[in-house]
């Protein structure tokens, strides 16, 4: 094994926006500020709504109405 090759862990704090702090092990060696983290991100804590955003839908049916087929049969 190669002496000096490895990187350099250290322990860092991780600090959320939220206030959550994480400890662990990184090469970059000082304390990390991250804006989302796994307890208020919306996706992990169940709160992910899917939501139509403006109404964009309606504004798309009310433009284009609804699409008839032209066949007759």
């Amino acid at each position: 094994m190669q002496a000096d090759i490895h990187p350099d862990y250290q322990d860092v704090t991780v600090t959320c926006s939220c206030g959550n702090t994480i400890k662990t092990r990184s090469t970059m060696c000082k304390d990390m500020h991250v804006d989302v983290c796994s307890a208020c991100h919306p996706f992990y804590t169940g709160t992910q709504k899917v939501m139509d955003s403006g109404g964009q839908i309606d504004k798309f049916k009310q433009r284009f109405g609804v699409v008839r087929s032209s066949k007759k049969s």
